[in-house]
């Protein structure tokens, strides 16, 4: 028999902990406690973007969390897109407190190749951000954004174009915006060791029609960063949760039974 696990799922840029809402009855289904976590100033949680001045502000929620946890209880930790930076953190801090590391169509740094180079070679895969609209420091002299939030085509286009409607028009109504940060914030605020971050089992699911993150830089982060265990969800765009719900709630047990977990 199975034994249960504790997911901690964190969602992506501009999203909150709602994008998981097909994912966490199908896991709890199967048995399993499941957390569902808003970053600061994402989905419900109440500070504003202009609040938020540092990527480890941002992801002071699952700092807390994690905090939190009994020294004795262990959590399988699921980030997408940019939430995959977020476990990154997490995992570098609380690496005794994790089963495993699961990177669901998302951002995965390494010991050798760092957030800024990631971000580098994501480019070079990456189209236009269309009708996202970007904020910028009051008065406007600053020609560095410092917040984007998805417009409505560019969600439609780019992460949600095989998830059902409804979905989209969920998201087109609770999408909110995210701060953006100089390369010497993010390599600041994202240092990795192998004692701690690379001492923690990690698995990555490719999402096969992603277009935001393509599935080649997915799996040039891999080569990168090999991991203990890959999946490919076929016919999935970025948003995997809404395009193709029953294939990763089934991926996210499989992954954490694992005889390494």
């Amino acid at each position: 028999m199975m034994k249960p696990k504790h997911f901690v799922l964190v969602h992506g840029a501009c999203h909150g902990a709602w994008s998981w809402y097909r994912v966490v009855p199908l896991l709890r289904a199967m048995g399993h406690r499941v957390t569902a976590l808003d970053m600061a100033a994402s989905g419900v949680h109440p500070k504003r973007v202009e609040e938020i001045h540092s990527f480890s502000d941002y992801c002071e929620p699952l700092i807390e969390f994690m905090e939190a946890l009994p020294l004795d209880e262990k959590v399988v930790l699921v980030g997408h897109s940019m939430g995959g930076l977020c476990i990154s953190i997490a995992m570098e801090m609380f690496p005794q407190k994790i089963v495993v590391a699961i990177f669901v169509a998302a951002f995965m740094p390494s010991l050798h190749v760092d957030v800024h180079a990631i971000f580098k070679e994501s480019h070079k895969h990456q189209g236009s951000f269309m009708d996202s609209e970007f904020s910028f420091k009051e008065g406007g002299q600053d020609k560095q954004p410092t917040s984007i939030v998805f417009g409505s085509n560019f969600l439609s286009t780019t992460l949600y174009q095989l998830s059902p409607p409804e979905d989209l028009t969920l998201a087109s109504m609770l999408v909110r915006p995210i701060g953006l940060y100089e390369d010497k914030d993010w390599l600041k605020e994202t240092v990795l060791t192998a004692e701690n971050y690379g001492s923690v089992a990690r698995a990555y699911i490719v999402a096969e029609k992603d277009n935001i993150l393509k599935e080649e830089f997915q799996k040039w982060m891999i080569e990168n960063n090999p991991t203990d265990e890959v999946q490919i969800i076929s016919g999935s765009d970025h948003m995997v949760m809404f395009s193709k719900p029953k294939e990763l709630s089934s991926f996210l047990q499989e992954i954490a039974q694992k005889s390494y977990c």
